[in-house]
């Protein structure tokens, strides 16, 4: 099916910056992609091309990446009138146009916005919805599907809030429902106890919320923030029933090889920071005190030996997730499986550009015997694109942060259609979230 039009345009996301929209035309009609943004990025991940003029969006202008799709990539890929159902070679292609290891040319935030609008038209080709096109192109099984447990991020700290607080998110998990709607209830419910109690112990403006739509009272320490979720979960009648998982982002406070809790005080004690081991025995008491059943970044993006060091003492009972550590590239995924540092990767599509290789980062986590977890961005948009992915992947998690705001809202609405429209080919993991991929 031939491509008629390419066209991108600059439009905003849920931060108020600039980021990429490509409309792809074909006989079939328009097809539409926008691409997230992330804040607290990691170093490894793909080139996200702003234009740097301060003069203009405070330096975020992305108008340098949309000329780069109007201007390069449509006339070249009209020209080699590529098939949109093949989308290795469409990615393929994106990436021989690029030609750099870390699409710093014409920007990551180019060539996704496009490899995402031609996987959607090549659905519509198929005539299928786009989560079975996905399942499809990564050779999944389609009789039944898995719908994602929703990780929701209902407490922020980190570079994501004010206060003292040092780990960056804080969600619960609605693991113990018997339907993906049923979890978004729970989850709904637990999430409004959570800031009535937060207004209630810490006062009226703590029930202000971050930019993934959770609460950011002001705290001082982890245990503190699981206290006020747990007695939240309790409140809403789900004891048992909601787990906990953490973003610590630890990266964002990994000094001179050592982490600071404090690191938000420019007059921080260095003397009281924590080594790689000091930091892991923190989550093991954590992790014995409270119901969390996933950590994601416990430490920085290359600090090799305390991962390994954690998993060796934790990896059979805990789901450890690289973000920053892997950035959906499968070269650190490689890594990471070979020096059994974590057992779960963080895929989200922007850190590495294309839909192909998004896919295979899933494949390759899976044939280690990993888990997969769908993930936002902090800066994100209306675009659902992640949530047919999540369900085509058979990935079992998705993170989108809290039950709040649309951006965020828009993929979890878009689960509970899939889910209508599945009936009973629809498989909800609950506690199995981890080994989804073999339900």
């Amino acid at each position: 099916m031939a491509v008629t039009k390419i066209f991108a345009r600059s439009v905003y996301d849920s931060r108020g910056n600039p980021t990429v929209e490509v409309d792809l035309h074909t006989e079939k009609g328009l097809f539409r992609a926008i691409v997230p943004s992330g804040a607290s990025t990691g170093i490894h991940e793909a080139l996200e091309l702003r234009d740097g003029d301060k003069s203009k969006w405070l330096g975020k202008g992305v108008l340098k990446a949309v000329a780069n799709v109007n201007d390069v990539i449509a006339p070249a890929f009209l020209k080699a009138n590529l098939d949109v159902t093949n989308q290795e070679a469409v990615d393929a292609f994106l990436n021989s146009l690029d030609g750099t290891p870390n699409k710093g040319k014409l920007g990551a935030n180019a060539i996704l916005g496009v490899s995402l609008a031609a996987a959607k038209a090549a659905a519509a080709e198929k005539n299928v919805p786009l989560y079975k096109h996905l399942a499809d192109l990564a050779g999944f099984k389609s009789d039944k599907f898995v719908l994602p447990v929703p990780f929701q991020n209902v407490l922020n700290g980190g570079s994501h809030a004010g206060g003292a607080l040092a780990f960056q998110e804080f969600m619960i998990v609605p693991d113990g429902a018997e339907s993906f709607s049923e979890a978004l209830r729970v989850g709904s419910e637990v999430y409004h106890n959570l800031k009535s109690l937060t207004k209630k112990r810490y006062g009226q403006s703590a029930g202000n919320v971050g930019d993934e739509g959770g609460v950011a009272p002001d705290i001082g320490s982890p245990k503190e923030a699981l206290d006020l979720i747990v007695d939240s979960i309790a409140q809403a009648g789900y004891t048992g029933k909601v787990s906990i998982a953490l973003d610590v982002a630890s990266s964002e406070f990994y000094k001179d090889g050592k982490y600071d809790l404090d690191f938000k005080n420019p007059e921080s004690d260095a003397s009281k920071w924590l080594s790689g081991e000091q930091l892991a025995d923190l989550y093991a008491q954590l992790v014995a005190e409270y119901p969390i059943v996933s950590i994601e970044d416990p430490f920085g993006e290359d600090d090799w030996d305390a991962w390994v060091h954690f998993f060796s003492k934790v990896g059979d009972k805990l789901q450890i997730v690289g973000d920053d550590l892997t950035v959906t590239n499968p070269i650190r995924i490689k890594t990471a499986i070979e020096k059994k540092a974590a057992n779960n990767l963080l895929l989200k599509v922007n850190q590495i550009g294309t839909l192909s290789e998004s896919i295979q980062a899933a494949k390759d986590s899976y044939a280690a015997d990993w888990g997969v977890m769908v993930s936002h961005r902090s800066g994100e948009t209306e675009d659902t694109t992640i949530a047919d992915l999540a369900v085509g992947l058979r990935s079992g998690q998705i993170k989108t942060g809290a039950p709040a705001r649309s951006e965020r809202l828009a993929k979890l609405n878009q689960i509970l259609r899939i889910e209508e429209e599945l009936g009973d080919k629809a498989i909800y993991p609950g506690k199995k979230f981890h080994v989804a991929q073999t339900l």
